[in-house]
């Protein structure tokens, strides 16, 4: 069942900075010499919003959301790009989108358009830890752009669509794989029943 689950959600891609402690090793008496300092951009220098997809079979699309995210706007993402992913990952018709309940996502007129297109949609928990292993896939992203260190914001969409491209076959088999025991171990710790 779940090599056959396309994988969705957005990530906010911020321009500088990766919200990680950076270490050095220093004499007590050299702190604040340039070579031991790390320059930063109030606010982050800006931001991208990203949504992506993956399956068992690679990465799918990734895609700039501009300005604010609103159903609309998530509805013609999914238009152009849900459908063109799950046939370049050979998905068939018969696959299952994931997505979480974001307002947006849970939309009536979200929700009608996957039952007008037959897209089976992953009943999502509430409430529910982000078991979403395309987090994995953002925190590498993330990790690949910032270390290509982007100086503007152009440069950050093609590098985070450049090592989004790049992200193996076997990495993406490898978390959609692990998924049933990282998700029965979450469940267990919650003394639930494994539903899924």
């Amino acid at each position: 069942m779940w090599k056959k689950v396309l994988w969705s959600d957005e990530t906010k891609m911020e321009l500088f900075g990766l919200n990680a402690k950076r270490s050095v090793w220093r004499k007590t008496t050299t702190a604040h010499h340039s070579e031991h300092t790390i320059p930063t951009v109030k606010y982050g220098g800006g931001s991208i919003k990203l949504w992506g997809c993956f399956s068992s079979a690679g990465t799918g699309k990734l895609v700039r959301a501009d300005g604010k995210m609103d159903g609309a706007k998530y509805r013609a993402i999914l238009e152009e790009n849900l459908l063109e992913s799950a046939k370049d990952l050979r998905l068939g018709r018969r696959f299952t989108f994931q997505q979480d309940n974001d307002p947006k996502h849970k939309a009536r007129a979200t929700m009608e358009r996957f039952k007008t297109k037959h897209i089976h949609v992953l009943e999502w928990p509430s409430q529910s830890p982000d078991l979403n292993p395309i987090e994995n896939l953002w925190q590498d992203l993330k990790t690949a752009v910032h270390k290509r260190c982007p100086s503007n914001l152009t440069e950050l969409e093609l590098f985070c669509k450049e090592e989004w491209a790049k992200i193996s076959v076997s990495r993406c088999a490898k978390l959609v794989e692990t998924y049933p025991k990282r998700l029965a171990a979450v469940i267990a710790a919650k003394g639930g029943s494994t539903k899924y």
